[in-house]
């Protein structure tokens, strides 16, 4: 099997500078670093003990933020090596202003790559975050005899299906890390028989909050329209035909009140045109997010067709009903609207994130509704019962424990 994806490696990196070349068309990479993927254009490293994590994008960048910024007052530890995969959260590495911390894009899982990126950064430890599983860079690792680590680990009914396809290949991945701390029960579980053999269920990173995180906020304008505005629900993230259940609630609640909005915003912004298709069937008037003209104070639904604003309508939005559980998708992650302090509703297909959505229920924080009669039912109830906005230092205090029992783990082992 590592023959067969070397081989697909080989086939990767002959036609990556192709691949490159969209992506940079297409906005997606950063033209003045792409050849770090490839271990050719490096930063600084200092003398002194270094760690390297790993994350793949946004999400798992910010969930290990708070940790990265408690290990950066260990004097001990000179620098902290952070790599990730998309331009987004290279973008996001920068506004927090680390002291000891850099970014690099991470390399292609390629031996040769590998070698000289690990001859170069020398790390002491190796932290590869949720589902980062590589395995030219694990063997690398081992061979070298630097400590591999897999924190807030995630493995997926689906993905744990796959591995255990090939299940020769992935003991003897699993099996080479010194210690696997699960985000839940169930990843630990799975890790124990994919072939892990140090696991320990610490909890959800996600849950952990950034001191000094600066979001971004919507400009006047828009925040001045919300502001006249009643916003009925936010639908966040929401898949294939989602969009209908925060129109039905809409058509709904316009006959009970006035000078209600409701904000759409799509997984996929591939989606706009079939929404916009779907609200002139029922006479709505909508306004997109990249548009620039004047919004009309009559419009009935804001559709936001933009990536990485999803934090703006948050911190404008009080009801949000998280998208990819109406559909046979497995949930989206409902921490960031949480941690906001917004209220959620949501759907009954959430088995991606069924530990979590627990955790909100008996923090009541989060509903569960079953079909779109019921999900109405459930938002009229929120609006009648408006002490139900809660605290979200539950949320904090939380991610808290958990941040203390990873970072008390990581400082045993480095």
């Amino acid at each position: 099997m590592r023959v067969v994806y070397n081989f697909l490696v080989y086939i990767v990196l002959i036609i990556s500078p192709l691949i490159i070349i969209y992506r940079v068309f297409k906005k997606k990479e950063n033209p003045k670093r792409f050849l770090e993927k490839f271990s050719l254009q490096k930063e600084k490293r200092k003398t002194g003990k270094l760690i390297w994590f790993h994350c793949s994008s946004v999400g798992e960048l910010l969930s290990i933020v708070p940790l990265i910024q408690e290990l950066e007052k260990k004097k001990n530890l000179k620098q902290i090596l952070v790599t990730t995969s998309t331009l987004s959260s290279s973008k996001i590495f920068e506004k927090f202003k680390f002291k000891k911390s850099l970014h690099q894009f991470f390399p292609i899982d390629n031996k040769f790559i590998l070698n000289r990126f690990l001859s170069y950064w020398k790390p002491a430890a190796l932290l590869l975050c949720e589902s980062e599983i590589w395995p030219n860079l694990i063997c690398a690792t081992k061979n070298r005899k630097i400590k591999l680590i897999l924190i807030n680990a995630r493995i997926t009914k689906k993905s744990f299906k796959r591995w255990r396809l090939l299940k020769h290949f992935s003991k003897k991945i699993f099996k080479k890390f010194d210690v696997c701390f699960s985000q839940n029960t169930e990843t630990k579980a799975r890790l124990v028989k994919l072939g892990a053999t140090n696991t320990k269920n610490l909890g959800n990173l996600k849950f952990t909050t950034s001191k000094n995180i600066k979001y971004d906020i919507l400009d006047n304008k828009i925040r001045s329209f919300f502001k006249r505005k009643k916003i009925l629900i936010t639908g966040a993230s929401t898949h294939f035909n989602e969009k209908n259940f925060v129109i039905q609630s809409h058509l709904h609640f316009q006959k009970k009140s006035k000078n209600i909005i409701s904000i759409i915003i799509p997984r996929h912004i591939e989606r706009v045109s079939e929404i916009t298709k779907e609200l002139n069937k029922f006479s709505l008037k909508y306004h997109t997010h990249s548009n620039q003209n004047k919004i009309n104070d009559k419009i009935d639904i804001y559709i936001v067709d933009t990536y990485g604003e999803l934090n703006k309508f948050y911190r404008i939005s009080d009801l949000v009903f998280m998208g990819g559980s109406l559909i046979k998708h497995g949930g989206q992650n409902p921490l960031e609207p949480a941690k906001h302090g917004c209220r959620i509703i949501h759907g009954p297909n959430i088995d991606n994130f069924k530990e979590i959505y627990n955790k909100l229920n008996d923090m009541k924080i989060s509903t569960k509704f079953h079909s779109y009669k019921n999900g109405i039912k459930t938002i009229d109830n929120k609006l009648k019962n408006k002490k139900s906005n809660f605290d979200n230092k539950k949320i904090i205090n939380y991610g808290q424990k958990i941040l203390k029992s990873t970072y008390t783990e990581i400082i045993k082992l480095i």
